[in-house]
């Protein structure tokens, strides 16, 4: 059965990990991710995501430098405003993961493999709403350049 979801900006998070200087890592995300998923809980390769990120939503705790990331420098969030990923195929990996195939566009599109932990089952929150819970990771190198990004 399938079920669509409504990624929930509250409780939805896009945070990466990026090496500064060869010396040290910053942390940082994009808070009020959204976006919907259509999930089989039978057949998980049957369901898919897409999530468009707002890149004026970053935050490093350092305003400086989030300055900086929005710039054209890097992101050029007033030519390319979003981040978007739209899965393309799924296949299990194991009994605790799946591997999320999709493009990833900002400015321009690449391929690329999201690692996700098998989600959670189906649940029923208080109000009668059915939710579920996922992460996932991936590694993008800025050296292939993705629209603005350096």
């Amino acid at each position: 059965m399938k079920t669509t979801f409504k990624i929930d900006p509250a409780h939805c998070t896009a945070q990466f990990i990026a090496r500064h200087m060869m010396v040290t890592n910053v942390r940082g995300g994009f808070s009020g991710a959204q976006g919907t998923e259509v999930y089989d809980q039978e057949n998980s390769t049957a369901s898919s995501v897409e999530v468009p990120i707002g890149v004026n939503r970053i935050d490093t705790l350092e305003a400086a430098r989030d300055t900086l990331l929005k710039s054209p420098d890097f992101l050029d969030v007033e030519k390319y405003p979003t981040i978007t990923f739209k899965s393309s195929s799924i296949a299990p990996q194991g009994d605790s993961e799946l591997n999320l195939k999709g493009d990833l566009t900002h400015g321009m599109t690449r391929q690329v493999v999201l690692k996700v932990e098998v989600p959670s089952t189906e649940a029923t929150d208080p109000l009668g709403n059915a939710r579920i819970g996922a992460s996932a990771t991936t590694t993008i190198k800025r050296s292939a350049r993705l629209g603005g990004v350096s």
